[in-house]
């Protein structure tokens, strides 16, 4: 992966590999969503922690240990996070910390109220991974390693970071329940129980099953955006490393498809399976040879008595 690098002058920047900034990127974000996800945390001193969290990055000695959520070692390690973001050239620092301030907004909205509506989970989605997904458009657009339309397309870019993020959503229901989270829209699971929790329940999994693959299908909808957005990309590095998680996430929905078992435990594609698409999904046509298998299992799969079957055919 490729971010844009400077030199100390003021000069319009050059451009070069900087593997460095995707690391620290992805450890500060880790570490903001970690304090999104940990249900031990009061909701004052979450919504606080979110309001400042960018300016934890220029804190040199701010950590957090009182986090029981399993990646907390980010949060306990932070001065370490924290020092080697403020070693990063302006320009990476600039980025990330407007991410996080657009993020944290996201957040703390949806801390405070429900996802009610369909247009609500868009709108989550976008702050959790539709921001990320446009920043790193323009990224590759500024640094000259892709055209200019991939970053100024941030509609495109939205979708692509929608379709990730409801992916992950959908197929960790159980998980979230567990701990206390809800990310599935109230429009869509109060026409099959009074509860979101009831999904759960062994006497709602035929109910349970049509709400999913109601979201599945609505899902489902951005999958021809990816296919748009992929097939722009230019330089090897960032295609591989948007094209990865793309069929991942295709792979993941054809897996969670009609399958009671996301209600009972965890659904995951296997390991042989993830290898074998992080090695095959090297340029477009295989990613779309990947897509079309994945939808084509998907259709094979369509009750003819699920409510949502005339729109999940469409769509594939």
């Amino acid at each position: 992966m490729f971010f844009p690098d400077s030199h100390a002058n003021n000069k319009t920047p050059s451009f070069t590999p900087h593997s460095n900034v995707v690391c620290i990127f992805y450890l500060v974000i880790r570490a903001l969503d970690t304090v999104e996800d940990d249900m031990t945390i009061s909701l004052e001193t979450k919504i606080s922690m979110l309001q400042n969290f960018h300016s934890f990055l220029y804190q040199p000695d701010w950590k957090f240990t009182e986090s029981k959520d399993r990646y907390r070692q980010v949060l306990e390690d932070f001065p370490m996070i924290s020092s080697e973001f403020r070693n990063l050239p302006k320009v990476y620092q600039d980025f990330t910390v407007e991410v996080c301030r657009k993020m944290s907004l996201g957040m703390v909205e949806f801390l405070e109220k429900k996802v009610d509506s369909k247009q609500d989970w868009n709108r989550y989605c976008h702050y959790i991974l539709g921001v990320v997904w446009i920043s790193l458009s323009r990224l590759f657009s500024v640094s000259k390693l892709e055209d200019p339309i991939v970053g100024q397309d941030m509609e495109l870019a939205t979708s692509v970071g929608l379709f990730l993020q409801k992916t992950n959503i959908i197929r960790d229901y159980l998980e979230d329940q567990l701990e206390g989270r809800e990310f599935w829209p109230r429009e869509v699971w109060n026409k099959y129980v009074k509860k979101l929790s009831d999904l759960a329940k062994p006497e709602n999994i035929e109910g349970a099953v049509q709400c999913m693959n109601e979201l599945i299908t609505n899902t489902l909808h951005h999958v021809p955006d990816v296919l748009i957005y992929l097939s722009r990309l230019k330089n090897q590095s960032v295609f591989n490393f948007c094209a990865i998680p793309q069929v991942m996430g295709i792979a993941t929905l054809a897996a969670c498809y009609n399958n009671k078992q996301v209600f009972r435990g965890v659904v995951k594609i296997r390991k042989g399976q993830a290898i074998t698409l992080m090695m095959d999904a090297t340029n477009m046509d295989a990613v779309k040879a990947i897509t079309y298998q994945y939808m084509e299992e998907i259709y094979q799969k369509i009750p003819s008595t699920d409510p949502s079957s005339g729109r999940t055919q469409q769509i594939i």
